[in-house]
């Protein structure tokens, strides 16, 4: 499977979004190119796209739905997915960068435990997955302040960088998260910092941290995105062999040690468990929220790579559903002839 390190680059997005009376479109185009540095682009009311920064302005009609757009590369765009209920979400050719679908692509989002994402992408960056980390005594605080969930970790057992990354990204367990960020900051401060800092290099302009696990403080809508920033840091977190290998992963089981007792956990992502083709890539929820998830498929050999973000509070598959609708309709386009 072709894949490209930086094919989504959020600067020079070629985006339709909002161009049925349901929020639904169809794209012909999303422009990436390795290695460019380009302003952010922005969708209008409208549906014209504008790019920033004082560069010129391309436009790009609306959609309508059932509308066909040929690609000369691409996919052929027919209409759009039907009973999609999230508030926004983004559907691309991950092997292409073509965007396929997009609804209120740019609208600024909660994004929940897909914030771990970013936190899994600052340690891999960092490197030393083999150092031992000490859980901190603070943890156990953390936990029961924020009802987050978590995997059970015991203070002053020893995890090296590698295992907590497993067990947080596998069931999204804040404790692991807590103790990476604690370990990898130093302190959440510093930490947080350089998540921001990076999504900042990654031209995320509307995309921002204040915890290392998407929990909902100091506000319910303090950590957030949009749909077109979250498939781009997904686009980067995939590019590593390692965070692939990890988020593709059902369970995780880690035998006891001198440094900390066995640990046994299954993945909270419905999708990844019931969706055939399913490759990850992360869950969240909160009440602000809803439910969200970024997720990657791969059938025949044609990956697409896409999210939904604030999809029903009612029931924990909300996202999940939503999520297979999309993909669904993505496998069922076409080649052009």
């Amino acid at each position: 499977m072709r894949r490209l390190a930086a094919r989504l680059l959020t600067a020079g997005m070629i985006l339709v979004a909002g161009g049925t009376a349901a929020g639904c479109s169809g794209a012909s185009g999303l422009a990436y190119a390795q290695g460019a540095t380009r302003p952010p682009a922005s969708v209008s009311s409208s549906g014209a796209v504008a790019i920033a920064s004082g560069a010129a302005t391309a436009s790009v009609p609306p959609a309508a739905r059932g509308k066909t757009t040929p690609a000369s590369t691409g996919l052929t765009v027919t209409g759009a997915p039907a009973g999609v209920k999230a508030k926004a979400g983004i559907l691309v050719d991950a092997a292409t960068g073509q965007v396929l679908w997009s609804r209120n692509a740019n609208a600024v989002l909660p994004i929940a435990s897909i914030a771990k994402v970013m936190t899994a992408l600052v340690i891999l960056q960092a490197g030393g997955l083999s150092q031992k980390i000490a859980v901190p005594a603070a943890v156990t605080g953390y936990v029961a302040q924020n009802q987050a969930n978590a995997a059970g970790l015991v203070p002053g057992q020893v995890f090296t960088a590698d295992q907590l990354l497993h067990v947080m990204m596998v069931v999204s367990a804040a404790d692991a998260a807590y103790t990476l960020a604690n370990a990898y900051g130093p302190g959440l401060p510093a930490f947080i910092a350089k998540m921001n800092a990076e999504a900042a290099r990654l031209g995320l302009a509307h995309t921002h941290f204040t915890s290392p696990d998407g929990l909902p403080y100091p506000t319910e809508t303090s950590t957030y995105s949009t749909a077109v920033e979250v498939v781009r840091l997904g686009e980067v977190a995939m590019s590593y062999p390692e965070f692939r290998s990890v988020v593709d992963l059902r369970a995780y089981n880690l035998p006891a040690d001198g440094g900390h007792s066995a640990i046994s956990v299954s993945t909270d992502s419905y999708f990844l468990k019931t969706y055939p083709g399913a490759v990850g890539i992360k869950t969240g929820f909160t009440d602000a929220a809803g439910h969200t998830l970024l997720f990657e498929a791969v059938r025949g050999g044609r990956p697409l790579i896409g999210d939904v973000l604030g999809s029903s509070v009612n029931g924990f598959a909300a996202a999940a559903l939503d999520s297979a609708k999309v993909l669904n309709w993505g496998f069922s386009l076409k080649q052009p002839s």
